[in-house]
């Protein structure tokens, strides 16, 4: 059996989670299962529900965020609640990685966690120690700190190009 990867998608530019759902759906297409946690979307949340309608593919889409509105909109007091909500959709991660509850695993904004201070690069990377070989974990983000760099394979850095660069 070979060796899964981690993988990060990360930059500034747009694209990073599409790509991410992209390779999930080619894994599912390969006979993997595959579980993508969604974190901070906000009002963007639904717009993947169409994938657990398809047939013949194996994803399922997790979402703990109770809120409609982006977490950076909402005032302290509903960021705490959603910050509980949130810490449970790590927690969940974890659970996932420990039991091999998938081949395929997408945690999508999780690096913008980091971000909002809403968890720690240790307790991330203490997620990521409990991959086994055999899974394959892509993590989308705008940037990729330092300590996390140890337990990642393959970081792939989208960026925004101006119009005026393409000359």
């Amino acid at each position: 059996m070979k060796k899964e990867l981690t993988e990060v998608y990360c930059g500034s530019g747009k694209g990073k989670t599409t790509l991410a759902i992209g390779q999930s759906l080619r894994a599912s297409a390969q006979g993997k299962s595959a579980i993508i946690i969604q974190f901070l979307k906000g009002k963007e949340r639904r717009e993947l529900d169409f994938l657990e309608e398809l047939d013949n593919i194996d994803v399922k889409i997790f979402r703990f965020e109770k809120m409609e509105t982006c977490y950076e909109e909402l005032n302290e007091q509903e960021k705490a609640e959603e910050k509980r909500n949130i810490l449970n959709g790590l927690n969940f991660a974890r659970k996932v990685i420990a039991t091999q509850e998938c081949d395929f695993l997408v945690l999508d904004e999780i690096l913008g966690l980091l971000d909002n201070d809403i968890t720690t690069v240790d307790a991330i990377a203490e997620i990521l120690k409990l991959k086994d070989e055999s899974m394959h974990i892509v993590m989308t983000g705008r940037r990729l700190p330092e300590g996390l760099k140890d337990y990642v394979d393959s970081v792939t850095t989208l960026t925004t190009t101006e119009e005026t660069d393409l000359d």
